[in-house]
């Protein structure tokens, strides 16, 4: 179990070892060394997800390990109170920054292992504190700098415990 405690409140996180494997560790490694803390939800965008992990308040990006293979063909599906692996265009960019769906995203669903089915790695579950992923949905959005999405008011990852 793992919780984000954030400024709106705390989300507890059931990670999936039996079908991301891979995945889980990685975000299970990033939470343990405290790499999350102080990081903030950058990109929220209600009636979708809400993304975070990888930026300071600052929008300065952290430093990552490797990239991970994408486990994103073990069956688990990106549906609301999900939590999957943020990555770029490539299949297997995905390093720290992770997301939880806001609603059923079929869409970011794997279908195939090419360029467009790969889909997002869901490699775990909120099983308390969606009432906190539903307030920081709502918050105001903007632009800073080349990002879009960006809550006005941080919300910031404070710290993150491991149980």
């Amino acid at each position: 179990m793992i919780t984000l405690h954030t400024n709106y409140g705390d989300i507890a996180l059931e990670l999936d070892f039996d079908k991301a494997p891979n995945t889980a560790a990685n975000f299970k490694e990033y939470a343990e060394s405290g790499f999350y803390d102080g990081t903030i939800f950058h990109r929220v965008i209600d009636g979708f997800m809400i993304q975070g992990g990888g930026m300071d308040e600052n929008m300065q990006q952290k430093e990552t390990r490797a990239a991970i293979e994408n486990e994103a063909d073990n069956g688990l599906k990106n549906d609301k109170g999900t939590v999957a692996m943020a990555r770029t265009g490539d299949p297997h960019s995905a390093t720290a920054q992770f997301f939880i769906n806001v609603k059923d995203n079929d869409f970011l669903n794997h279908s195939g292992k090419n360029a467009q089915g790969w889909g997002y790695c869901v490699f775990g579950k909120v099983t308390d504190g969606m009432d906190v992923v539903e307030k920081i949905k709502n918050v105001p959005t903007g632009s800073r700098g080349f990002h879009q999405d960006v809550p006005v008011d941080a919300v910031i990852i404070e710290k993150v415990s491991v149980a």
